[in-house]
């Protein structure tokens, strides 16, 4: 791919990154276990030991360079104001490799820690509160997460790494969470990307990277109780990101074809299985908090030969702009790429991460609900997931 390639894609990093392979990697079986780091940046809060819901932390992956193994973990402890880097290595330090290479998705669910780990194809499982490794499951090129009920689905490329007009479709792989085993897997479109679960369905982004520039342009939708692909929805080229609003409309991101076709945000009506509105934004990630979509773009500009970075705040209820920045502050000139956007489902703050040059160490940013800054947090390379939790973490001696 050219210098226009997205810059979440892995497999689409721009050419500066290929310099990262000569960087070091993590811990082969020899070297000791790198401590972890303790930054104080909040003030820390008070939640009650009775209340088990309200969100206490979170926890952030940072894909690392690829091809450089250097997939690490952060935590941020939310009752302290503490944010930990690199935490897996001294909870796991008989793990070899670590995390491994490109960390791509990052979810809690069920009292574990889920982590979708992209080039060493295959998803880490660890225990919520103290991210003890207990399993992985080996999945080929595997991209994103979600769970319903007693199930996790993950989506996979399925083929090798490479730009390939003849590259095979994608599936679905479908997780029994109590027997933590691969028990099915489903064929969706070409190079599948996130998924989304819906009124019984799941919903799969079908993007087609690695047959630019004959992109996918369609969600697969999967009858949950069969496990079977019983609909198709054309949307548009390259699609990525999914949310589902409160209304039951499920928003996609087109990437475009980082030339000629813009990238734009799409509204599938899931009832008509059919697109009933779009946006002129370009949607490089989405969050979604109530009737709020907080979106934000980065697009490559021939023009001004450089990225050209965007914010937008949509009313999901009229589908309208109401803000064309959500940071209300000058916070957002700091950040050079942002690469996650997250928001806090008890206290509704609102975080962005940024990748920097993909090189150097990240940052994450906290901001109020109003858009202004709190604090930010140095990070591992390219942060890319946020996963919020309620459970405290437990550092092992």
């Amino acid at each position: 791919m050219n210098k226009m390639s997205h810059p979440l894609s892995p497999f689409t990093f721009p050419l500066f990154l290929l310099l990262s392979l000569l960087l070091a990697s993590c811990r082969t079986g020899d070297e000791p276990v790198i401590p972890s780091q303790v930054e104080q940046v909040g003030t820390g809060i008070y939640i009650s030991s009775t209340d088990t819901t309200s969100v206490r932390g979170f926890y952030l992956l940072n894909a690392g360079n690829m091809g450089s193994n250097k997939c690490t973990l952060d935590y941020y402890d939310a009752l302290t104001g503490n944010y930990h880097r690199n935490i897996y290595g001294e909870a796991n330090p008989d793990v070899v490799n670590e995390l491994g290479d490109m960390g791509n998705d990052l979810q809690v669910y069920d009292g574990k820690l889920w982590a979708v780990i992209n080039q060493s194809n295959l998803v880490e499982v660890m225990d919520a509160a103290t991210t003890r490794h207990i399993t992985q499951l080996s999945i080929p090129n595997c991209r994103h997460i979600t769970f319903h009920d007693r199930y996790a689905y993950v989506s996979s490329f399925a083929g090798p790494v490479e730009i390939d007009p003849t590259s095979q479709l994608g599936y679905v792989a479908r997780i029994d969470i109590d027997r933590l085993a691969i028990i099915d897997t489903c064929i969706v479109g070409y190079q599948p990307e996130e998924l989304v679960v819906h009124g019984g369905h799941l919903y799969v982004a079908n993007s087609g990277g690695y047959r630019f520039p004959n992109y996918d342009r369609t969600l697969s939708v999967i009858d949950l109780s069969t496990f079977t692909v019983t609909d198709t929805i054309d949307v548009a080229i390259n699609l990525h990101s999914l949310q589902v609003d409160p209304q039951g409309y499920i928003w996609v991101s087109s990437l475009g074809d980082y030339n000629t076709i813009a990238p734009k945000t799409y509204v599938v009506d899931p009832t008509t299985r059919r697109v009933c509105d779009s946006l002129d934004i370009v949607n490089s990630g989405m969050a979604m908090a109530g009737d709020s979509l907080y979106i934000y773009g980065a697009e490559w500009s021939y023009a001004a030969n450089d990225w050209v970075i965007t914010y937008h705040l949509v009313d999901t209820r009229t589908r309208e702009v109401i803000a064309d920045r959500f940071i209300i502050d000058d916070t957002e000139q700091q950040i050079v790429m942002p690469y996650a956007v997250a928001v806090n489902p008890t206290t509704r703050e609102l975080y962005i991460t940024d990748a920097g040059d993909f090189i150097a160490p990240g940052k994450v940013y906290c901001f109020t609900p109003e858009g202004q800054l709190q604090w930010k947090a140095t990070t591992g390379n390219a942060p890319s997931r946020i996963a919020f939790t309620s459970t405290p973490h437990t550092f092992l001696k």
